[in-house]
Formats: structure tokens, C-alpha cells, sequence
């Protein structure tokens, strides 16, 4: 029950972050925005959503999950009814400002849930649910909210999203526990020195960077795609009715949902081989987007679909960064190496969005060559990542060595005692 509430403030936190998404080229009218300031909303928001992220993961180390996804839920409440509301291009953006400072605080929220509550070999698998699951929020931008902004207003399409909100604020409130014995976390008054100084050790933890590094790979192209300039690349680009590239995120749901399972049980049952799925996923997704980009025409719907079922499989591929942050980080700093985790991608997410708009408005607005020229700035995420990747991975091999050669040697030095 507890699981399933924080399950559903996060599925309100996705469907928060992806309404603009579906919605760009109705906020365009709205708001009068070119591409290039269209792409500012989102990567404002996301640019919030990054930043906060290490703030937010020392704030679930001190206050819990409950505290924090009530926090998160109240405010994406609010940004959206502002957004609703609003026909200020300032306020809209400092609207899509407020919903991504509540974002952040969400979802490490909610996984932070799982280990305490779950056993140990059951954490991947949930670990990946709780990611995959949470992306039914995007299907409900996809169908739901998507025919409510087309078959009446903005602002009712909006006001009832801010009432989901409520409803996920309203539950976790009364139904969300920390941990199996009801327990807050102790708020320790911590001067600042020593938060800087424990975030710093946090960050040099290899496996904390493996994480790091995982998550910008895997997760920013899908990202970009449902959240920003996915519908109008499908619309304008190729061609495709608003219905089907409606169709076709909800695909990318489903597909993300198998291949969260199939990933969650690799991980769970081969934890040393999770660096190399994370590369099969990352190199998967730049082969699709080399096919679908070199045609010189617009793509078959049946390679549409087979580039939105592999990309998918990045936003269940990038959970596994944190389970590297579980496993090479106590608890007490788990919440922290999280938040950093989950600023790779997002970060990752943020330039290139920003990147592609500036391209966009520099090509003359959307058309299908202005948009297959944007999206080669994937490239150099994906080489960036792999390298990292490599790096830390070597890092992080290399002190489980020596740990396990630590190890042994103080048991045979106990043992030469003990004799």
C-alpha cells in the first residue's frame, strides 16, 4: 500500500513533466513562442529538476520519502493550475519552474521506499517497476490529457491535471510511512561544511559516477523525445497524425514496461554484468537513430516503431544507475548518491533539448531536415557517457579489489591470532 501510494505520486510527477510535451505546439499558440524560447520551458523546468536533485537527496536523507513527496505533490499542484491559469509567457515559465522543483523531489523519494521496505533480492526488480510503472503517466498525457486539450481548453485540460496532484498530495499524506515501523528520519543539524564535505565523498565514490554516467546514456534520448520534441518531430517531420504520435508514446510505454522486467531480472541475477547491458542499451539506441536518420525520406511507421521500442528501453536501462548507487553507498548517504544519479541523465536531457531548439530556430523553424540535423547532437552524450562508463567501471573494479584483498588479509591475520 505504501509502495503502491508513492507509485502513484510518481506516476502524477510524470504525467506533470510530459503535459508540455504533448501540448508544445498548443503552447506555441498560446504564448507566441518560437522554437527555440517553445524549448526554454522545458529545459527550465528540467534545469530545476537537475539542480535540485543533490539538494533533494540530502533533504531525504534527513526528512524520509513522506515528508518530501507531499512537499513534491503540492507544488506541481500549484505550477500547473499557474500554468492553467496564465497567459503571461513569464509566469508560464516560472510555472514550468515550480513543476520541476517538485519533480525533483519525487521520484528518489519513492525509490528510497523500496529497500526499506522490500528485501534485499527483490530491490532491482521494484527498482525497475517503480520506474516503468511510473510511466504510465505518460500514456495519461498521451490519451487522456491530450483529447482534453483538443476537445475543450487549456485550462481545463490543465486544472484537471493539478487535481491529480492534490489527490497523490492528499494520500501520501495519510497513507505513506518511511519505514515498516513508522520511524521519521532524525533531522540532524548538520553545518553546512559537513553537508559539502559528505556530498563531495559521495561523489567520488566510483560507483556513485558509474551511476552518474549510466543514467546520462541510457535515459536523455527517450527523454528528450516524450518530453519535448517528440510530437513534433512525428507530426511535422514524418508526417504522422497527432493521433498516432499519440500512439506511439504509449508504445514507448509498454515497451519500456517489458523491457523494465527483462532488466530488472538480469541485474537481479547478473550483478556483475550490468555495465554491459547499460552499453548494449546505449549502443542500441545509436544504431536506431543512425538507420531512421540516414533515410533520406521519411521513415516506414513500422521503423517509427521500432525506433520508439528501442529508445524506451533507455528509461528502464538508466535504473540501473541506481542500483549501482545502492550497492556502493551505505544508507545514510543513499538518498544523496541518488539525487547525483539522477542528474545525468537530466542534465544530459536538458542540452540536448536546449541544443536541438537552437538548431531548430537557426534552420528556419520545423521541417524534416532541420530535425534530422538536431537530432545528431545525441552523439556526443553517447560517446561522453560510454567513456565515463569505462572509466568508473575500471574505478570501481579496482577498489572492489582491494576491498576483497583487505578483506582477506585481515581474516588471516586473525586467524594467525587466534592460533
Amino acid at each position: 500500500m505504501v509502495w503502491a501510494t508513492g507509485l502513484l505520486a510518481y506516476v502524477v510527477a510524470v504525467l506533470d513533466r510530459t503535459t508540455l510535451g504533448v501540448s508544445g505546439l498548443a503552447a506555441a499558440d498560446r504564448f507566441d513562442a518560437s522554437p527555440s524560447l517553445l524549448s526554454t520551458f522545458v529545459v527550465l523546468q528540467v534545469v530545476v529538476y537537475a539542480g535540485a536533485q543533490v539538494p533533494a537527496g540530502i533533504l531525504l536523507d534527513r526528512y524520509g520519502s513522506r515528508a518530501l513527496i507531499v512537499a513534491g505533490a503540492a507544488l506541481m499542484a500549484s505550477g500547473q493550475l499557474l500554468l492553467a491559469l496564465t497567459e503571461s509567457l513569464p509566469l508560464a515559465i516560472s510555472a514550468r519552474a515550480v513543476v520541476g522543483l517538485g519533480d525533483a523531489l519525487t521520484f528518489i523519494s519513492v525509490l528510497r521506499l523500496v529497500p526499506r521496505w522490500f528485501e534485499p533480492r527483490r530491490v532491482p526488480l521494484l527498482t525497475q517497476l517503480t520506474g516503468i510503472c511510473g510511466q504510465l503517466g505518460q500514456v495519461l498525457s498521451a490519451l487522456p490529457f491530450l483529447a482534453l486539450l483538443t476537445g475543450t481548453t487549456w485550462a481545463t485540460a490543465y486544472v484537471s491535471v493539478a487535481a491529480f496532484g492534490v489527490l497523490a498530495m492528499v494520500l501520501a499524506l495519510a497513507l505513506v510511512k518511511d519505514t515498516p515501523h513508522g520511524r521519521v528520519v532524525a533531522a540532524e543539524n548538520l553545518s553546512v561544511g559537513a553537508v559539502l564535505s559528505s556530498v563531495k565523498t559521495v561523489w567520488l565514490r566510483p560507483g556513485t559516477r558509474l551511476g552518474f554516467f549510466t543514467h546520462m546514456g541510457t535515459q536523455f534520448s527517450v527523454t528528450v523525445f516524450c518530453l519535448m520534441w517528440g510530437v513534433p518531430y512525428l507530426t511535422v517531420a514524418q508526417g504522422q497524425s497527432a493521433h498516432m504520435a499519440g500512439a506511439l508514446l504509449t508504445i514507448s510505454v509498454l515497451a519500456a514496461i517489458c523491457a523494465g522486467i527483462l532488466i530488472g531480472i538480469l541485474t537481479g541475477r547478473y550483478p556483475h554484468r550490468r555495465s554491459w547491458i547499460v552499453l548494449a542499451i546505449i549502443g542500441s539506441n545509436a544504431l536506431v537513430w543512425t538507420v531512421v536518420l540516414a533515410l533520406p525520406g521519411r521513415a516506414p511507421l513500422w521503423l517509427l516503431v521500432v525506433l520508439v521500442v528501442v529508445i524506451s528501453a533507455g528509461g528502464p536501462g538508466s535504473m540501473v544507475g541506481f542500483d549501482f548507487a545502492r550497492t556502493f553507498n551505505p544508507s545514510a548517504t543513499l538518498g544523496t548518491a541518488q539525487g547525483m544519479v539522477n542528474m545525468g541523465g537530466f542534465i544530459a536531457s536538458l542540452l540536448v533539448m536546449q541544443a536541438m531548439g537552437i538548431l531548430l530556430g537557426a534552420a528556419g523553424g520545423y521541417s524534416f531536415d532541420s530535425f534530422r540535423q538536431a537530432w545528431t547532437v545525441q552523439y556526443v552524450v553517447w560517446l561522453l557517457a560510454v567513456v565515463g562508463i569505462l572509466i568508473t567501471r575500471w574505478k570501481t573494479r579496482r577498489l572492489l579489489a582491494a576491498d576483497e584483498e583487505r578483506s582477506q588479509l585481515e581474516s588471516f591475520e586473525v586467524d594467525a591470532t587466534e592460533r
